[in-house]
């Protein structure tokens, strides 16, 4: 009875830290022209129907705007402006970015002709003009293993696997996951294929809820085409997630001139993150294998109970 109430605690405080992994990132972007003016391009996500309260706030000699245009694109507000300004000195901030969950990424263009990057977080919400930052495209491997380690959703697709293959089928079943949602991230980020990201989280809520329900029917020693062949569901699940994956893309949108470049290094991002995770279930496998306590009891039915619990919790709240 206490294993299963600390259980549902863990599986209750880890829906409310993934709701809030789930805020999609908001972009800023900055171009100085060679005549004094600045374009501002805003994108921020909306969340349960309103936009979060955070603003850019540019340097000292740059004023406000009295007026702004305010376009709706997808699951985001997008503000765009001109002012008089100069960004060689003074510092970029997000008002209201510290009382978020959500980072923030800046393209900063000047009249000469540099290029640079910057990822703003809660609890770092500026930068001083001046400062190298990154290349546009290499901040997108950053971004690509964080949105892996952070979401949520694609650990514990991932996690079911762990569960539900053997080790010795494991490196080709994540390997077809891999190809899956490469194929339709690439797709989906150039422009050739979009679909609404709600039917897409809704899915990718169920595929995590119904690999749970066939760990559950392996363990009971029930068979079907999942887990005779767990590399195909992986691969055509792959697929879905691949929709996932490239909503983060579409919130900051691809470096013109480097959008394959930005790509492949957002992949690999992700592909390190899901490395790294795997390995760490692994190596948690293989430590408690060590010791003489009952693994299934212990470690695997917990975890199942973490993917089956968020997997019905996603679900149910994507559908309401």
């Amino acid at each position: 009875m206490r294993l299963s109430v600390f259980w549902a605690a863990m599986i209750w405080l880890c829906a409310i830290t993934a709701s809030a992994h789930e805020i999609r990132p908001a972009a800023l972007e900055l171009t100085e022209q060679s005549d004094g003016i600045v374009t501002v391009i805003w994108k921020q996500p909306i969340l349960s129907g309103r936009k979060l309260k955070m603003r850019p706030v540019l340097p000292d000699q740059c004023p406000q705007p009295e007026t702004t245009r305010q376009v709706i694109s997808g699951d985001a507000i997008v503000e765009s402006w001109q002012v008089p300004c100069r960004l060689d000195s003074g510092t970029v901030s997000i008002e209201g970015l510290d009382r978020t969950l959500t980072d923030v990424f800046v393209r900063l263009r000047t009249a000469s002709g540099e290029d640079s990057t910057h990822i703003l977080r809660p609890a770092s919400a500026s930068f001083a003009l001046g400062d190298p930052g990154g290349s546009p495209a290499s901040a997108y491997l950053r971004i690509g293993a964080e949105h892996m380690l952070f979401g949520w959703d694609h650990l514990l697709f991932v996690l079911g696997l762990v569960l539900l293959t053997a080790p010795r089928q494991l490196l080709w079943v994540i390997t077809a996951f891999t190809v899956g949602h490469s194929v339709t991230l690439a797709i989906t980020a150039l422009g050739l294929f979009t679909l609404p990201s709600q039917p897409v989280e809704l899915l990718i809520a169920l595929s995590i809820f119904f690999l749970a329900v066939e760990v559950v029917r392996k363990w009971a020693g029930k068979t079907s085409l999942t887990i005779r062949k767990p590399w195909l569901i992986a691969l055509g699940f792959g697929l879905l997630h691949g929709l996932g994956f490239a909503g983060a893309l579409a919130d900051i949108g691809l470096p013109k001139g480097e959008e394959i470049w930005a790509l492949l290094l957002f992949n690999l991002g992700v592909e390190i993150g899901q490395i790294i995770f795997v390995a760490l279930a692994l190596a948690l496998l293989w430590l408690v294998g060590r010791i003489s306590i009952d693994q299934r009891k212990w470690v695997e039915r917990p975890a199942l109970y973490l993917v089956g619990g968020l997997g019905a919790f996603y679900t149910l709240t994507r559908i309401l």
